[in-house]
């Protein structure tokens, strides 16, 4: 893979790193949220879903702000969809790039869940795998947790001994399922997740390492419930998900990142009979789509949508925003919201960013879902940022 990060780079990457405050440098939200947004407007050619994502001028009643300023992205769940068709589905992806030094904060109040429902919010690189993914949400079916993980070329691996307090479930970043880590924190998926009025999850994307927190609702800090121009990390603790870059180079492995967000229905890993009958009960070769894509979905699809109070990116300097070619962003929908920067800031070496991934296959078995939750949560000291 090209590497066009300098020494000088890196060691300024590195810097900032180390800061504890970042800047807001773009806010997705309110009734402009979807202006700065791609429509996919096609097929799930991606993870072989029953979806059709519809493009902007047909996401009017799946994609839209209501009028408490909250976003919501759902499955069409009132049209009658005869066999052997699709139901219409929205995928959306950021006209921003974001290189290392980002932290991106996802506060949501529900999550898509249902049976044959796969939900996600990720990033991905131009020229996929090439330049990496990062699984932040991620859930199927009925399952009681979300699930994270990168996707990347060989050669990218999950530390051993991270301090971490999800539960490893796969090293090899490289294969079908990625590194994955299950949250063990209570609510993060599902009905209980909007019982407690959704929660929060930052993610940090930097040439040391990425990291994803979790909070539920109850316990999302004040560090996070304040930053509206900048963010303080310094005392988040340790992650959910820790990848650091001691066993996976990321400059080498991850370019310039754009956010995805989409919700697909069975496919390569809601729609594995293993894995669907798990939760939903039918172990028929096609019950996924027979027992729920199909007719009119209203019950079915009732919980099948995203209700979002925002997306922020913060950072330590305004440049980590690029565009697709890796070139700086300075004005239209994609430009920064805030220039301000925070601590020693770094501009990041633009790297390339693009064209879709699947978010992997079949991730985990439901033997190894119950081992998981099962585990113990381990609280392993403080990481080291």
């Amino acid at each position: 893979m090209k590497s066009i990060h300098s020494f000088a780079t890196l060691a300024a990457f590195a810097s900032g790193a180390l800061a504890a405050n970042f800047s807001l440098v773009q806010d997705y939200s309110g009734t402009g949220f979807f202006d700065a947004w791609d429509f996919y407007g096609n097929f799930d050619n991606l993870t072989n879903g029953d979806v059709t994502y519809v493009n902007q001028t047909n996401a009017t009643n799946l994609a839209y702000v209501d009028p408490a300023g909250h976003v919501i992205i759902k499955v069409d769940n009132t049209s009658f969809v005869p066999y052997n068709d699709k139901r219409n589905s929205v995928r959306i992806t950021t006209k921003d790039y974001f290189t290392p030094g980002t932290i991106w904060v996802v506060d949501a109040a529900h999550l898509p869940f249902g049976c044959s429902v796969w939900p996600s919010i990720w990033t991905k690189g131009n020229n996929w795998p090439q330049n990496g993914e990062i699984d932040i949400i991620e859930g199927v079916n009925l399952m009681t947790f979300n699930q994270m993980a990168l996707h990347t070329q060989p050669g990218c691996l999950a530390a051993n001994g991270t301090t971490e307090t999800g539960q490893s479930g796969g090293g090899d970043c490289s294969v079908a399922a990625g590194c994955t880590v299950v949250e063990k924190t209570p609510n993060s998926y599902g009905e209980a997740f909007a019982s407690v009025g959704g929660g929060v999850w930052a993610t940090q994307f930097d040439v040391t390492g990425i990291f994803i927190w979790f909070w539920q609702r109850p316990d999302v800090p004040a560090s996070i419930t304040t930053a509206t121009d900048s963010i303080d990390i310094s005392t988040w603790g340790n992650p959910s998900a820790a990848w650091p870059a001691s066993s996976c180079n990321i400059p080498q492995f991850f370019g310039a990142q754009q956010l995805v967000i989409d919700i697909t229905l069975c496919g390569d890993w809601a729609g594995v009979p293993s894995i669907y009958s798990a939760t939903c009960g039918d172990a028929a070769t096609n019950a996924c789509y027979l027992d729920n894509v199909i007719n009119n979905g209203t019950a079915q699809y009732a919980n099948a949508y995203f209700d979002l109070n925002y997306i922020r990116a913060f950072a330590v300097n305004s440049s980590v925003i690029v565009n697709a070619d890796g070139g700086a962003v300075t004005s239209g929908a994609g430009a920064p919201s805030s220039t301000g920067a925070a601590g020693p800031g770094a501009s990041s070496g633009a790297s390339t960013g693009g064209s879709g991934s699947s978010s992997g296959a079949t991730i985990l078995s439901p033997a190894a879902w119950l081992a998981a939750l099962a585990g113990a949560v381990g609280t392993l000291g403080m990481l080291a940022l």
